[in-house]
């Protein structure tokens, strides 16, 4: 065989193994799809309330959820009752508990309205209500509301009493607030985002967390913010408000 048909294959080997190295095989080509990848985070979220069902929820100490929260367009709708016995509420609280998580909601809230965001909410008989463990990040009425001139940390978005907002990023009422929650105790971090604001930041574990509870009106109660695992409440506090687009992402 003469020198030149010698280099000819040579240079058509060479050739073709190039080319290999150029197109990524099947696997390689879909563990850096985009689309892939979008699909698999989309998936680390659990819908807790998809507009149609009160599946996932339940009223704090009772079986069920009660008319006086619907469904309509999509949200769930708080009707407060005209009247009701002493010591009567309606919060909301998932069946299922969560410790790390990143919760995504949105709120709507009455003229003049108050509501709220717990976590780490434990069910027990010696308890009524939810807040008397679950820490609250604020759904407020900000113009007309009078917990917000009581002070910053009663304002819409802050860690009820505890944390103020940065800022009042607040949409005017009814319009829908966009709000998501971080609760990290890996990292030792809380944030509350209003409508793609970050507006509070916090610790959620020992020594600062009880430091900062120390210093607030909860100072005295037993069971508040004790519970790093906990279910997630929506409450009532006699005003009409609604929420949609439920879902969490645990950590």
């Amino acid at each position: 065989m003469n020198k030149i048909v010698i280099v000819a294959i040579l240079t058509f080997f060479i050739s073709c193994k190039e080319e290999a190295k150029k197109t990524p095989d099947s696997e390689e080509e879909t563990t850096e799809n985009p689309i892939s990848k979008e699909r698999e985070l989309a998936d680390e979220w659990i819908v807790l309330f998809d507009g149609t069902d009160f599946q996932q929820w339940k009223e704090y100490a009772k079986e069920g959820v009660s008319n006086h929260w619907k469904i309509e367009d999509g949200a769930m709708v708080f009707y407060p009752p005209e009247e009701r016995e002493a010591g009567e509420a309606y919060n909301l609280v998932t069946k299922d508990e969560f410790t790390d998580f990143v919760l995504s909601l949105e709120w709507k809230i009455t003229e003049a309205g108050n509501s709220g965001i717990f976590w780490g909410v434990k069910e027990d008989s010696t308890l009524t209500e939810a807040y008397q463990t679950g820490p609250e990040i604020q759904v407020l009425d900000n113009t007309k509301h009078p917990d917000a001139k009581a002070g910053t940390t009663h304002q819409a978005g802050a860690l009820y009493d505890m944390i103020a907002p940065s800022k009042d990023v607040t949409k005017p009422v009814g319009e829908w607030n966009t709000c998501e929650v971080t609760i990290n105790h890996r990292t030792n971090t809380g944030i509350v985002m209003l409508n793609g604001i970050t507006v509070v930041e916090f610790p959620v574990n020992d020594p600062e967390w009880s430091e900062m509870v120390a210093k607030s009106k909860f100072a005295d109660w037993e069971h508040f913010g004790k519970y790093p695992t906990g279910k997630i409440g929506l409450q009532d506090h006699g005003d009409g408000v609604s929420y949609r687009n439920i879902k969490i992402k645990e950590l």
